[in-house]
């Protein structure tokens, strides 16, 4: 199996239509009457549309030349930055990503780099970047630290004096840290980027996938320092050309005159995770807090959530959940029993009471196992 083989996206992709599906991270039925008008759709743009990149600029408070747009989502933009970044000075080669985490950026850093340690977060530390055990991993070889902010799969949150202190390792040895935010613009204001922490060497990448539901869009935003912004354009020039103008002018419209729709959208799916919680709470299941996004890391009375989901919930109870363990490869690919799910909304419609009926059969897919 090659490194770069993502077991969860494979497995995502091939469950079968369900009733009641908590895959989703990110919220979804998004719909609007864009009204454009006359566009030349001959132009695309070498350094992104200018009336974009403005936008962005005073959403994150940045210079122009830090912000970097292309549409191939986040994902497409973390696998960009950790190849050049590999290849900018071949003998750092090593790569440090936090444990567990969102398995494709660990395939990500295991296809570029020869050698991958791991930085763990621990459940009975609330899930903390442990900053200690960061500075004992450390090398003369490190390139590159992975991280997410909200963390994925738990959703704690690393705060600035935590970063901070990330980003003064990271300075003494010059290594880059690139931090996927997407699920802080649920609450934007209320994290800061680890760009903003260190401009040299922070690398903020994030989208409007999950709170604003615009994956359709594949629009993805990068903050950092100019050098290295004007490396990953003229890669993207020398790979797949130009950026397109129309999903540029899309977000722009999206953006700028729709925005307080967006809000009000995504407040549709805020406001169930109340019911969510009341109903962890009232069924004494332990979940870790999720103060931004709407999933929950929650313990199920199983040793084994992949096996209960794949044989018992979704062929018996058109049920599906995200599995533990598809966040806790150590290197291979490997599963390890988890008795932990990943309970996402996005793809429960947005009323109290579907959430309700949702919820009534996860509890009897508990009971029945």
């Amino acid at each position: 199996m090659c490194p770069q083989y993502s077991s969860y996206l494979d497995w995502y992709i091939h469950v079968p239509e369900v009733r009641c599906d908590f895959r989703s991270s990110g919220i979804s039925l998004v719909k609007y009457n864009l009204a454009i008008g006359e566009v030349d759709l001959s132009v695309n743009y070498a350094y992104g549309n200018p009336e974009m990149s403005e936008l962005l600029t005073r959403r994150y408070q940045v210079q122009p030349e830090s912000v970097f747009i292309s549409t191939e989502g986040t994902s497409g933009q973390n696998s960009r930055i950790i190849r050049c970044i590999a290849e900018r000075n071949k003998r750092k080669n090593e790569a440090i990503v936090e444990y567990p985490t969102y398995e494709p950026l660990l395939r990500k850093a295991q296809k570029q780099f020869p050698r991958v340690k791991r930085l763990e977060r621990k459940e009975d530390e609330t899930y903390r970047l442990d900053v200690d055990a960061l500075a004992k991993l450390v090398s003369e070889k490190t390139a590159l630290l992975v991280l997410t902010n909200p963390h994925a799969p738990s959703g704690a949150i690393s705060s600035e004096n935590e970063l901070e202190e990330i980003m003064t390792i990271a300075h003494e040895h010059e290594f880059y840290v690139l931090c996927d935010e997407i699920y802080s613009e649920f609450d934007r204001n209320a994290l800061p980027t680890i760009f903003s922490v260190n401009p040299e060497l922070g690398i903020t990448t994030t989208s409007f996938t999950k709170a604003y539901g615009l994956g359709g869009l594949k629009l993805g935003i990068a903050l950092a320092g100019k050098d290295l912004v004007d490396g990953l354009y003229k890669d993207v020039l020398n790979t797949v050309g130009n950026s397109p103008n129309i999903v540029q002018l899309i977000a722009i419209e999206l953006l700028s005159k729709n925005i307080e729709t967006l809000e009000k959208h995504k407040e549709k799916w805020l406001a169930l995770k109340s019911v969510t919680e009341e109903w962890l709470e009232e069924h004494s299941l332990e979940y870790f807090p999720n103060k931004m996004g709407i999933t929950y890391w929650v313990k199920l009375p199983t040793d084994d959530t992949y096996k209960w989901i794949n044989k018992h919930a979704i062929p018996k109870h058109s049920l599906a959940a995200v599995p533990g363990t598809f966040f806790l490869f150590k290197s291979n690919h490997r599963l390890q029993k988890s008795n932990k799910i990943r309970l996402g909304l996005g793809n429960i419609p947005p009323d109290k009471l579907r959430l309700l009926e949702a919820l009534q059969v996860l509890e009897k897919v508990i009971e029945t196992y």
